[in-house]
């Protein structure tokens, strides 16, 4: 009884990973290009970032107040 209930689980786990296996490999160069894009978007955003922030420090400290 155990056991039928275990090899019936274990192929229905099987037939659930197949296709998600054959899946992923099939995406295997799309994962890395979004991965590499997804770096550069990263490091170009705290590039501006970086610059507007010393842009507006700059401006501020030449406010004289007085």
């Amino acid at each position: 009884m155990f056991r039928s209930r275990f090899h019936a689980l274990a192929a229905a786990l099987r037939a659930h990973t197949d296709p998600v296996r054959r899946r992923a490999r099939g995406d295997a160069g799309y994962t890395t290009e979004t991965i590499v894009v997804t770096a550069l978007l990263v490091i170009l955003a705290v590039t501006v970032v970086g610059i507007i922030t010393a842009k507006v420090l700059g401006k501020a400290n030449g406010i004289d107040l007085g």
